[in-house]
């Protein structure tokens, strides 16, 4: 199925030939893996340019000082001919320098950002630009074999074929149909957005969430956070992906997922969809932050197509 163009700025799709840029704007990442990820891409024939900090050991963290990762990212962002860039895995540190990135050159001449988790913070910035980007499998994935859908259904995205997503049913599902732009991430990155100069429109948008590691009660609370801040009450539909390695405190919280998330958005009535596969597991199925997309769901599950 061929992409339909949205209201946003798509960046044109790719082909064989074309030159993509690899950096690491947050966490460090290990050399064999990026070996492994080289292998995929190439195997995808392009050509590759990687940052030339990406394994820099300046700091413990970090794969890079702050001034090292901006560097990577900014030139990527500023070469005409990188046509895709690659994030090589999240963690923390993006939001340390997304208000220093010049996107002057990234707006005349716009390319695929990808990635997920600590990158959601740049997809809320590139969709307050409006262009198009990418939220899906980062370079760490690549070569799992667990990903290997996953990762098969990005290098199509990036060549303008796309899959509807579809969704098993699950009790706590709310029917109906949402139209929209698609948007979101990770929920503790949407959460940090607020009150910054990113923090999301959500109005008339189909959100997506998921979360890794966090107390069920931490869940509970930037839920509450995102609805006083108004971002649950306007929504055309609510996504929840992967909620992966979710802890209980002790006490435990005594509600599930699914009745935190409800118990937020009870008085609303557009859809609200479970076990979508996006987020910090396997499947991890790419969807085009900020393109329209319609959700649809039912006694049957959920569908979301672009």
């Amino acid at each position: 199925m061929l992409l339909l163009i949205s209201g946003m700025r798509p960046p044109i799709f790719l082909k064989e030939g074309d030159t993509v840029g690899v950096v690491a704007p947050a966490g460090k990442f290990p050399k064999e893996s990026l070996d492994r990820a080289m292998d995929t891409l190439q195997s995808w024939g392009f050509q590759i340019v990687m940052g030339k900090n990406i394994l820099s050991t300046s700091h413990t963290y970090f794969s890079g000082s702050d001034d090292e990762r901006l560097l990577d990212l900014q030139e990527m962002l500023n070469r005409d001919d990188v046509r895709a860039v690659f994030c090589a895995r999240g963690g923390y540190g993006t939001t340390r320098i997304l208000d220093r990135i010049d996107f002057s050159a990234f707006l005349r001449n716009p390319k695929w950002i990808v990635g997920f988790s600590d990158i959601t913070a740049l997809h809320l910035k590139l969709h307050q630009l409006g262009i198009e980007s990418v939220h899906g499998p980062m370079s760490l994935h690549f070569f799992k074999p667990e990903y290997k859908n996953s990762v098969h259904r990005l290098k199509n995205l990036l060549q303008g074929i796309e899959e509807r997503i579809v969704t098993p049913a699950n009790a706590m599902n709310r029917f109906g149909v949402g139209t929209g732009e698609v948007i979101g991430g990770n929920l503790s990155l949407l959460a940090d957005a607020l009150g910054t100069l990113t923090s999301p429109d959500t109005s008339n948008k189909i959100l997506i969430i998921e979360e890794v590691g966090e107390y069920k009660y931490k869940i509970d609370r930037m839920l509450t956070q995102l609805k006083r801040a108004g971002k649950l009450d306007q929504l055309s539909a609510l996504v929840i992906g992967h909620m992966t390695d979710i802890k209980d405190a002790d006490p435990g919280f005594g509600e599930s997922i699914e009745e935190i998330v409800m118990s937020k958005v009870m008085e609303y009535t557009y859809p609200v969809a479970f076990n979508f596969p996006s987020g910090h597991e396997a499947p991890n199925f790419p969807w085009r932050h900020g393109a329209q997309g319609h959700l649809s769901v039912s006694d049957e599950g959920a569908a979301l197509r672009f």
